[in-house]
């Protein structure tokens, strides 16, 4: 193998490869796999810089533990996000970015999240009681229901009132645009971001920014004027942080986090949480041996003894393996000559670690196409095998928010309500703008409350 060369891949040219990645990218992902093997290059316009998809967990490994210097995410590798803000976690690279990692660690600390489990049991209680017995719903609408409230309440810390009512219109409206293609085509050709009105696509995208961000900061103002140190949820909590120089974060690294928190948490959670169901209600046998774990517990268990069923937790893990919300973990960019499993990257390259691959390789997971959660009880995968969280520095720093969320919704609703699917469509994962979602809301109804 010739050390300068470049993993295989399409010849074809970047616009052709641009149009597959955007219209079909899984089954291209999967055919590229098959023609060029777990590591392969991509050119996709308009940069047309090499992109090299890895789903190698021995290269992902290198990835993962390479030092920042040499290869590190954030704005230079391509992570452009106009509604996160340039202070956004995902945006930051090398000490920047590791200090704001250092200060929102303490609120997402695995301790920290128990102490939300009432509230997220009580927000799924209060959509749950709407649901009439017999009357088909969206289980895809109920679950991003759930996870507003549930950020809007734990994360932003907001009381009912006019100033939540007001920032979950605007947020509903800017997270979930009526023309997601459209939204998603502007956001990967900065071309295109052109503001020609409050009408126009990128115009009306900037406008409600602005409201979103008026709000945002109104709120921060508040809380600096009216402090309150027995405030738990993880604004304030944030706003309380100092970093080693004694400095707490200011008003933009504050807004730029609850928005990346708000997009990386919302659609995430309630689309893994319409899967599970999917899931779980297609599969009589896992349905059952769910529902058996979760009424060996009695009446109201405590969140902690949830988070830890074994059974529950393979559903989740199976759930988010199958067709994971990110298929890609973030780019990072090549910055000093670098080898990795044979290959001689030169700075610049952008390499991927490619999550939808590497959870389909046969060899970790034979038919995996399959909904198996056994897969979880018999063996212990690797972070560089199972990584629907991404992982080294740029994991995701919520990651035990929401598996603590998901499962506590899932039993939540499984406790209270028989459910069955209303209709046998078959449900695929589709893309969403820049994550994956499913081609259906899921409909179900209730059959009976317990």
């Amino acid at each position: 193998m010739s050390k300068s060369k470049l993993p295989n891949g399409p010849q074809t040219h970047p616009w052709l490869q641009t149009f597959n990645w955007i219209s079909n990218p899984l089954e291209y992902l999967e055919n590229c796999a098959k023609n060029y093997g777990d590591i392969f290059t991509l050119r996709l316009a308009p940069a047309s810089i090499p992109q090299v998809f890895i789903s190698n967990p021995q290269a992902i490994q290198q990835i993962f533990t390479t030092d920042p210097k040499q290869l590190d995410s954030g704005a230079p590798a391509g992570i452009k996000a106009p509604l996160l803000g340039e202070q956004s976690l995902l945006a930051l690279e090398g000490k920047p970015h590791q200090r704001q990692r250092k200060l929102l660690t303490p609120p997402f600390h695995g301790e920290r999240m128990l102490a939300y489990g009432e509230l997220i049991r009580n927000i799924t209680k209060e959509v749950i009681s709407n649901w009439q017995i017999g009357e088909n719903f969206s289980v895809l609408s109920a679950m991003q229901g759930i996870s507003f409230r549930v950020i809007l309440k734990a994360v932003f810390g907001l009381e009912d009132g006019s100033r939540y009512d007001e920032l979950e219109k605007l947020l509903i409206a800017i997270l979930n645009p009526k023309k997601p293609a459209l939204r998603a085509t502007i956001l990967l050709f900065p071309i295109l971001q052109k503001d020609l009105g409050a009408l126009s696509p990128w115009g009306s995208f900037l406008r409600l920014r602005q409201q979103i961000d008026q709000l945002i900061y109104a709120e921060i103002e508040d809380r600096r004027k009216n402090q309150n140190s027995s405030r738990t949820d993880i604004l304030s909590l944030m706003m309380a942080t100092r970093d080693e120089a004694g400095e707490p974060m200011t008003n933009v690294e504050l807004r730029d986090e609850l928005i990346t928190l708000l997009v990386a948490g919302h659609e995430t959670t309630a689309s893994s949480l319409a899967w599970a169901f999917y899931w779980i209600h297609n599969l009589p046998d896992v349905r059952k041996k769910l529902l058996d774990e979760l009424d060996s517990l009695g009446e109201n268990p405590d969140p902690n003894t949830i988070f830890r069923l074994p059974y529950l937790n393979a559903v989740c893990s199976e759930t988010l393996r199958l067709y994971p919300v990110a298929p890609l973990g973030l780019n990072r960019l090549v910055k000093t000559p670098l080898e990795i499993t044979g290959y001689q990257f030169e700075p610049g390259t952008l390499l991927i670690p490619c999550i939808y691959l590497t959870h389909h390789r046969e060899d970790l997971y034979p038919n995996s196409k399959q909904f198996q959660p056994e897969r979880f009880l018999e063996r212990q995968f690797t972070p560089f095998e199972y990584l629907p969280f991404g992982g080294g520095n740029r994991r995701c720093i919520g990651m035990a928010f929401a598996l603590f969320e998901m499962k506590l919704v899932l039993a939540t609703v499984l406790s209270k309500c028989q459910m069955e699917r209303a209709d046998n469509k078959q449900v695929l994962p589709v893309r969403k703008g820049l994550i994956f979602g499913l081609s259906d809301g899921v409909q179900m109804k209730v059959t009976r409350k317990r």
